[in-house]
């Protein structure tokens, strides 16, 4: 198990050096100068050049490059060209709407999915099965734009029972911000749920044809018992999968419904920086994303081990 750790971990690293280079690459060739942006069409090129200098544009790609890793490195993200502010604050602020936003999203997705899975798995074919399966097609063909601005129709402007948007800050209370952020989370959490359902259901009826299972039944335990006891377990390796794919759309995906309920997250951080042509803010949240993205993948890659004991064998 130590050896393998060591090999993921290294291969963990080799992912972010690659990502890296090419988010550094594709944001680099994108077109625009930030300071020619940030001085407008009339600024003189000696102002222009001046501002280039003290931003560090001047310098080659590689030196950039460089020099933008090595921060990382130690946990420095840089200075925004736009609002002269450390990113690493910027970011720190957006992450503390962003995270509790993708992990509400995630909870409510679960508690959706799993029961509405397992009761689809158990009636294959019945009526609760057909219905199940229909209102996740349902869920997975409405934009999550679209039913984010139904919501607020309803719970914000007719019954006023929730915020049209924006965010109150941590300082005003628990409840009072998770229920700033409960509209966006059912938003997010509806195609999610409806995959997740799939994948769940999917996977249950695989194993339900396994051998074990009809050992299981035949030495006597009930088909509720031999479910929750025998398959759920072995059905959960997709289901983990799904789970953290979703997890890291989630923190990094939700610049839209950001948009539509006015949230300062990190989505819409990006979306402004690109906007502003704040370079080194959007290389830096989105070097951030990847990690994320890299190290969910890895603790789900180690959750296998948990799940499935045939693969702590193998390993």
């Amino acid at each position: 198990m130590i050896h393998y750790l060591f090999k993921r971990c290294l291969i963990l690293l080799a992912t972010l050096i690659v990502a890296s280079l090419v988010v550094f690459v594709t944001i680099e060739v994108v077109p625009g100068d930030p300071a020619s942006f940030m001085l407008g069409l009339n600024a003189q090129p000696d102002t222009v050049n001046a501002l280039r200098a003290e931003l560090g544009l001047d310098q080659s790609r590689l030196q950039r490059y460089l020099s933008w890793a090595g921060g990382l490195l130690k946990g420095d993200f840089g200075i925004s060209y736009t609002y002269r502010t450390p990113v690493v604050d910027m970011v720190r602020d957006r992450l503390g709407v962003s995270l509790p936003l993708a992990m509400y999203a995630l909870l409510l997705s679960v508690l959706i999915a799993f029961p509405a899975g397992v009761l689809a798995a158990s009636r294959r074919g019945g009526v609760g099965d057909t219905a199940i399966m229909g209102v996740t097609q349902l869920g997975l063909a409405i934009p999550n734009f679209w039913f984010a601005m139904l919501l607020v129709l309803l719970f914000a402007i007719k019954l006023t029972w929730f915020s049209a948007g924006g965010f109150p800050g941590w300082d005003s209370g628990f409840f009072v911000a998770m229920k700033s952020l409960t509209l966006p989370a059912i938003a997010l959490a509806l195609p999610q749920a409806s995959i997740l359902t799939r994948v769940m259901r999917s996977s249950l009826l695989d194993v339900l044809n396994e051998d074990f299972m009809r050992t299981a039944r035949a030495k006597g335990l009930s088909k509720r018992a031999a479910l929750w006891k025998h398959a759920l377990r072995n059905a959960m390796i997709p289901v983990l999968t799904i789970l953290g794919l979703q997890f890291s759309f989630l923190l990094a995906g939700a610049i839209i419904i950001e948009n539509v309920f006015f949230l300062p997250g990190l989505g819409r951080l990006i979306f402004q920086s690109i906007a502003s042509r704040d370079l080194i803010v959007v290389e830096s949240v989105v070097m951030l994303l990847v990690f994320a993205v890299v190290l969910v993948t890895f603790m789900v890659d180690l959750a296998y081990a948990w799940v499935d004991p045939r693969l702590r064998g193998a390993r």
